[in-house]
């Protein structure tokens, strides 16, 4: 049966599937920045300040939910992933999704007033999908255009909002009140949500796997209270963003992040 053989109600019921699981690859894609962020900086991060977490008891809860399942599932299945998939391989389809992720920024942006970047973005999404072959390459990068990630949490806080406390999603990871808020919007953005097949759940599962492997390199570096090292590496990274719109790159991969 092709999809367009299928009831509106079964559509409606696919969109919005996708549509949820997009916006858990958004929160993945951002608790993978805060992690890949603290192996650079483990001291600076156990420093971090603690004001915003005045729901530590609830928020630990959920994290030791979320810890339970990356154990016993997630973990497990990427690190077989990062054994069977060539490196070549590997960083091919880490670039493809982030070029997809590069139009969430590329909105951002502009509804951010932020029209120098907006420039650049649109200039490394083009020389991606052309020269690159889809973003299998980051050519971009190598010719001096880095990636600039913006999310509608910062064109929220942009805006005035204020950020929030710091929550603890299930499955989705550490956010703050106005970040998670952005999540929707952003999985509206994505172009994967415009696709009409059911492959697609296929794609975003591979993108979950493909980012929770690049984080095992680094993870030995985490030290003491793993919650309170994730937080605070979290919240001061989240600071960074809101603060200037930048991120670092990404000690993992030789491209960007």
């Amino acid at each position: 049966m092709t999809y367009a053989s299928l009831s509106r109600s079964s559509r409606v019921t696919k969109s919005a599937g996708r549509l949820l699981l997009t916006a858990a690859i958004c929160a993945s894609s951002l608790a993978c920045a805060v992690e890949r962020d603290t192996t650079a900086r483990p001291a600076a991060a156990n420093s971090a300040p603690i004001e915003q977490d005045p729901w530590e008891s609830f928020n630990r809860s959920i994290y030791a939910f979320n810890d339970f399942v990356d154990i016993w599932f997630l973990r497990p299945v990427a690190s077989s992933y990062r054994t069977v998939t060539p490196d070549f391989v590997n960083r091919s389809v880490s670039n493809v999704f982030r070029n997809i992720g590069d139009v969430v920024s590329l909105a951002n942006t502009i509804l951010q007033l932020k029209h120098e970047r907006a420039a650049e973005t649109t200039t490394r999404i083009m020389f991606n999908t052309i020269f690159g072959l889809g973003g299998i390459f980051d050519v971009a990068t190598k010719w001096g255009i880095p990636r600039q990630r913006e999310d509608f949490g910062q064109t929220l806080v942009y805006w005035g909002a204020p950020e929030g406390n710091y929550l603890m999603l299930p499955l989705l990871g550490p956010a703050t009140v106005t970040d998670a808020l952005g999540y929707i919007p952003d999985g509206l953005i994505n172009p994967v949500n415009r696709l009409e097949s059911p492959e697609v759940f296929y794609a975003l599962g591979l993108e979950i796997v493909d980012q929770r492997a690049d984080l095992i390199p680094g993870e030995n570096l985490i030290v003491g209270d793993k919650y309170v090292f994730i937080r605070n590496a979290y919240l001061q990274q989240r600071r960074h963003v809101i603060n200037d719109g930048e991120v670092q790159a990404d000690p993992f991969l030789n491209d960007d992040f």
